[in-house]
């Protein structure tokens, strides 16, 4: 994938989540999602904000959060949910259709990433279907694999072997973690819950007995 190959996804992606947002139900948009703390509107709220976060907007909000940037991206999507209705963060939602704006130090890939992992992050808790693209999903975690921060996966997982079995891909020495790129992707990214059920292998086991 070049990079407006990137940003094709990337309005494929938002498309398609528009479409999931609009399908819900009021109390569905106040379910608990897999992110701690946030709602689904929340959720919605903060792929929103991402897609015009300047420099200036953040260093305001991180003011306010007293220099933490995982209290300042909380708060941030909290207070926007609470400020909109349902319908004007669908409408927020398909105005970032064909947005090329990244913040400073991201990327295209991340606005992808950012939009599988938080399509799942709505859907899953909700017991609905959103399909993840395989292209689209081996990217992602190639993007979160290698920087330490913020999901320090290579750090986490640094005792197993990862295998994608729909795409060859694969990290690291130690006990198996095998399955689709789209479960790997999840793990990587913190959502244990999420991804576990589509795993297998001894480091799976592993694993779901540490989660228990």
């Amino acid at each position: 994938m070049n990079t407006e190959d990137i940003w094709r996804a990337v309005d494929t992606e938002r498309r398609s989540l528009l479409q999931l947002l609009e399908g819900l139900t009021a109390p569905q948009w106040r379910h608990a999602s897999l992110c701690e703390r946030w709602q689904v509107r929340d959720v919605v709220a903060h792929i929103v904000l991402s897609s015009h976060a300047t420099v200036g907007r953040v260093l305001v909000n991180l003011l306010r959060a007293r220099g933490s940037i995982d209290r300042m991206v909380c708060h941030t999507a909290i207070r926007h949910a609470a400020a909109n209705s349902d319908l004007e963060l669908i409408g927020e939602m398909r105005g970032t259709i064909g947005s090329r704006f990244t913040a400073v130090g991201t990327t295209a890939t991340d606005r992808l990433m950012d939009l599988l992992v938080h399509g799942q992050d709505i859907a899953v808790p909700l017991h609905l279907h959103h399909e993840m693209p395989t292209e689209a999903a081996q990217l992602a975690l190639e993007r979160v694999w290698n920087p330490r921060f913020p999901f320090r996966a290579t750090t986490r997982l640094a005792p197993y072997r990862l295998c994608a079995v729909d795409t060859g891909w694969a990290a690291g020495a130690g006990p198996l973690i095998e399955g689709p790129v789209s479960a790997l992707l999840l793990l990587a990214t913190g959502r244990e819950s999420a991804a576990l059920s589509h795993l297998r292998g001894d480091g799976a086991e592993s694993l779901r007995r540490a989660d228990a």
